[in-house]
C-alpha cells in the first residue's frame, strides 16, 4: 500500500493533512488536500508556462472566452461566452478567395480562320444581338432581308462565343487605363438568370458616377462566397472609394465590406425614397433584364457567363449613354480611345 511523503505538503495552504486521489491523464500520482481541496501531480513536469492556450480567439468586447457559432467557407462566426455580453464577432480564414465567374473568359488572339462570312457581317449580328436586344433567330432574318447574307441562328451564337476571349483581352487592356478610386460610391446588387431551367444568380458593382460596371460574378448560390469573389475582384481590380458602398439589406455583403473595404462606410438602403438609394444599379438591372428576357434563359453555365462578359463589354465600352453625353462610362472612367476607334469596336475591322 503507497503512503504518502513526509515533506510533500500542501501547495496552497501547506497542510500535511492529505490523501491520495488517483492518477492524472498522463499516469503521475495524484494527492488531495483534506482542507483545501486542492488536487496536484507533485511528480509531473510542468512546463514554464502551465496556463492553457484558448482554442478559439478571446472577445474583442469583454476579452471572455468564446465558441464557434457559425463556420463558413472564407471566415467563422464566434460568440462570447458570457450570456450578458453575448458579442459575435466573425474572423477570416486564411484561405484564398474563390476568383469571379468573369475570370472564366480567357483572352485570345484574334482570327478569321475558317469563317465564310466577312467580318462587317459578324460584327453587324453580334452588334444587334448585345445592344439591340434582338433573338438570334430575329438576327438571322434581319441579315437575310438586308444582306441578303443565310446564315443559321447556330452560326450567330458560335460568333459570339468565338469574339468573347478576344474582347476580353481588348476590355482588360482598357480596364487598366480606368481610374475610380475618384469616385464617391460604388454600388452592388444580386439579380437571378436561368441557366438550363435552374436559378442562377449575377452579382453586380457599379460606379455611380461613371455607370461602369465594375465586375459581375455568375453563381448557382446566392451566399456570401459568391459576394466575397465579387468585392475581392473589384477591390483588386480598382482599389477603393471616396466615401462608401452601397447595397441592399442581404447579409451576404456585410462581412466582406467589412474585409476589404474597412475604410469605407457601408449604407444598407430600407427603401427606394432614401436620400441614398440603389437606384442606380436597379435601372442597370432593368436594361439587363430587358436584354436577357427575350433570350429564355441560357442552356449552360459557359454560355451564359460568356454572353453576360460580353454584354457588359458593349455596355460599358461600346454603346454611347445619353445621360453621359453619349460617352461610354469607360471613356467617362477615363479609358483612352477616340469615337472613331469606339464606332469600329476597338479597332477590331
Amino acid at each position: 500500500m503507497k503512503s504518502i511523503p513526509l515533506n510533500l505538503v500542501c501547495p496552497r495552504c501547506f497542510s500535511k493533512n492529505l490523501y491520495l486521489f488517483g492518477r492524472d491523464n498522463l499516469g503521475y500520482q495524484k494527492f488531495r488536500c483534506k482542507d483545501c481541496k486542492r488536487q496536484w501531480a507533485p511528480k509531473r513536469p510542468y512546463p514554464l508556462f502551465s496556463y492553457k492556450r484558448r482554442k478559439y480567439p478571446p472577445c474583442p468586447k469583454c476579452a471572455k472566452g468564446t465558441f464557434l457559432h457559425h463556420d463558413y467557407m472564407l471566415y467563422s462566426n464566434f460568440r462570447c461566452n458570457d450570456k450578458s455580453c453575448n458579442h459575435s464577432f466573425k474572423v477570416p480564414k486564411l484561405v484564398d478567395v474563390p476568383p469571379a465567374s468573369s475570370k472564366l473568359v480567357l483572352p485570345q488572339e484574334f482570327t478569321m480562320k475558317r469563317m465564310r462570312h466577312p467580318l462587317h457581317i459578324v460584327l453587324t449580328a453580334i452588334t444587334l444581338y448585345f445592344i439591340g436586344n434582338s433573338t438570334l433567330r430575329k438576327i438571322r432574318d434581319t441579315l437575310l432581308l438586308t444582306h441578303k447574307v443565310k446564315v443559321s441562328h447556330v452560326t450567330i451564337a458560335k460568333w459570339c462565343k468565338k469574339f468573347a476571349p478576344f474582347l476580353a483581352g481588348i476590355s482588360r487592356t482598357y480596364k487598366d487605363q480606368v481610374n475610380l478610386s475618384d469616385s464617391d460610391e460604388w454600388h452592388f446588387d444580386e439579380t437571378y438568370i436561368k441557366i438550363d431551367g435552374k436559378d442562377y444568380y449575377l452579382w453586380l458593382g457599379l460606379d455611380s458616377e461613371t455607370r461602369f460596371v465594375l465586375d459581375f460574378n455568375l453563381s448557382p448560390h446566392r451566399d456570401s462566397n459568391a459576394a466575397h469573389s465579387l468585392l475581392y475582384a473589384c477591390h483588386k481590380q480598382y482599389g477603393e472609394p471616396q466615401q462608401a458602398l452601397v447595397s441592399d439589406r442581404y447579409w451576404a455583403y456585410i462581412q466582406p465590406i467589412n474585409r476589404f473595404f474597412k475604410n469605407n462606410k457601408h449604407i444598407q438602403v430600407e427603401d427606394f425614397d432614401d436620400v441614398i438609394n440603389n437606384n442606380v444599379i436597379e435601372a442597370f438591372n432593368g436594361q439587363f433584364k430587358a436584354w436577357y428576357k427575350p433570350k429564355r434563359g441560357f442552356n449552360s453555365f459557359e454560355s451564359a457567363n460568356t454572353f453576360i462578359s460580353l454584354f457588359i463589354f458593349f455596355y460599358n465600352f461600346i454603346r454611347p449613354h445619353s445621360s453621359l453625353n453619349n460617352m461610354t462610362p469607360a471613356q467617362v472612367a477615363g479609358a483612352n480611345y477616340s469615337e472613331k476607334q469606339r464606332q469600329h469596336l476597338l479597332l477590331i475591322s
